[in-house]
């Protein structure tokens, strides 16, 4: 089958890469695309890969590159293209499309829809305020202790979420998306929300509608520096693992969230097919159980999780793809290698703030351990050399060893990524060192 991949980041390179793996796929082609992608054909020559310079966020142009293409199956990546209707689209054609259509999405695209989806459904989430005026957020501010979180609602890159420190922090935050001076867009809703203190959680579950199945979960890295310090970022590394999650709290996770989810988006007349990522923060209580709280849904495959993600998955991605359009995700096993798997980002000097593109980087021939992968995130092609591209330049992934011991995953894992960092370089290259940092600190 011939496959189209809407999206040009790293997680859209290891679709790519588990695509080419599937004895399913004869033909990739993927828009934008990177640099990274258009290596993937240099491996995989049964399996072409074209990348196509069509702009993901222009709809026209997506369905004439549909139109030109006829692919069998189209991959909906970023979530920009879902946010403006591509499935949608997709589907009056009468076309396969992996994703979720532009009102499912909205779990994604819109923060106050999110919550108030949650309020009216008993999902468990903090406290809230949706703001529509400066003068609503002095109003509601006197209900929030500091610190609090303050949160553009709609699409942001992952850079739309601000802990602030005091209630004149939170307000003066509030003005600046309103005004578009924070994120260059205007806000017309911004969300006050409670701080809430634990780890957080990426949980990932495969969707067709009627059923919710859980895919993996994850732990990113969203703050620049080590120890989650400094801004937020779109994230700086991702681990997965066995016993991140016990079996229990999977469950509960898949029960009272994630299936939750479908079956209320169903019942509302927007069926949800695709990924449901559902960011979680795990709360300690006071009798020393965890509750587990939604900070936010994401409606795709999350960046840099995927990576690590797809590393460890063992069933032919078509079929989850297949099963999330077709309505049978409760009739597919999905397999992971044992073991973990680490994503480390490397970014640009002045992300996630400004910085500067096509700088060449070194290093990337000298990759040849089968363990290990440079996703591509922000990279183009500049007289044949390989330049940066974006603030987040590569997800350096690598998964442990079948002999590793279960103690020992992790930091084989982390080994051979940073081993692989210490030979790529670029000017102002700049990663974080502590990714799992709470997982060795814990032991697992």
């Amino acid at each position: 089958m011939k496959v189209l991949v809407i999206g040009g980041g790293g997680r859209e390179h290891a679709i790519v890469w588990a695509l080419a793996k599937s004895p399913r796929v004869s033909e990739i082609v993927c828009a934008p695309g990177n640099a990274g992608i258009r290596q993937v054909c240099l491996h995989n020559s049964n399996r072409p890969v074209r990348c196509v310079p069509v702009d993901a966020g222009d709809l026209a142009a997506m369905l004439d590159l549909v139109q030109a293409e006829h692919p069998d199956l189209t991959v909906v990546g970023p979530e920009l293209p879902l946010s403006l209707g591509l499935v949608d689209a997709l589907q009056r054609l009468e076309l396969r499309a992996f994703g979720p259509t532009q009102a499912a999405a909205q779990l994604e695209t819109s923060k106050s829809f999110a919550k108030e989806f949650m309020r009216h459904h008993d999902i468990p989430t903090a406290a809230y305020a949706v703001c529509t005026t400066l003068a609503e957020v002095r109003q509601e501010l006197p209900r929030f202790s500091a610190p609090i979180v303050v949160k553009a609602d709609g699409l942001a890159a992952g850079k739309g979420v601000v802990i602030c420190q005091s209630h004149a922090e939170a307000e003066h935050t509030a003005a600046q998306m309103f005004s578009g001076a924070l994120l260059g867009s205007v806000e017309t809703y911004v969300v006050l929300e409670e701080f809430l203190n634990g780890e957080e959680i990426s949980f990932f579950a495969l969707c067709d509608g009627k059923h919710a199945v859980a895919l993996a979960a994850a732990q990113d890295h969203k703050r620049l520096g080590e120890g989650d310090t400094g801004p937020n970022t779109g994230g700086m590394g991702a681990y997965t693992g066995d016993g991140l999650l016990s079996a229990p709290m999977e469950q509960w996770l898949l029960n009272n969230i994630a299936q939750r989810v479908v079956d209320e988006m169903a019942l509302d007349g927007t069926p949800f097919h695709g990924i449901l990522f559902c960011g979680i923060m795990m709360v300690p209580q006071r009798d020393g159980t965890t509750q587990p709280m939604v900070l936010e849904f994401n409606t795709r495959f999350g960046d840099p999780e995927t990576q690590a993600i797809l590393m460890r998955l063992q069933t032919d991605i078509v079929d989850l793809f297949d099963a999330a359009i077709d309505g049978s995700a409760n009739k597919l096993t999905i397999q992971m290698r044992p073991g973990t798997s680490v994503c480390v980002i490397a970014a640009s000097h002045g992300y996630p703030g400004k910085y500067t593109s096509g700088l060449p980087i070194s290093g990337l021939d000298s990759v040849h351990d089968p363990d290990t992968v440079v996703f591509h995130s922000g990279t183009a092609l500049k007289d044949g050399a390989i330049v940066t591209a974006g603030g987040r330049v590569l997800g350096v992934t690598a998964v442990s060893s079948p002999s590793s011991s279960a103690s020992s995953a992790l930091q084989d894992a982390l080994g051979k990524a940073y081993g692989t960092l210490g030979g790529i370089s670029f000017q102002g290259m700049h990663f974080r060192r502590d990714i799992g940092w709470r997982a060795l600190r814990d032991g697992l």
